[in-house]
């Protein structure tokens, strides 16, 4: 059963990859908005909501 934070980065995740074939790029890297796009944002803001799941404070990786 997925949680929130899952439900929220899978259609964070969706939202992404539509984006990134409309622009028909392969990855973020290769759009001219990486630095200020609120599509990855959203989706970097899910990974990590996801990762802590909600709980504040830093990440080790």
């Amino acid at each position: 059963m997925s949680d929130s934070f899952e439900i929220l980065l899978e259609e964070a995740t969706k939202s992404l990859v539509d984006c990134q074939e409309k622009k028909s790029v392969q990855t973020c890297n290769d759009c001219e908005k990486l630095l200020d796009c609120d599509v990855r944002d959203e989706y970097v803001q899910a990974v990590y909501g996801n990762m802590s799941k909600g709980s504040s404070g830093g990440f080790e990786f």
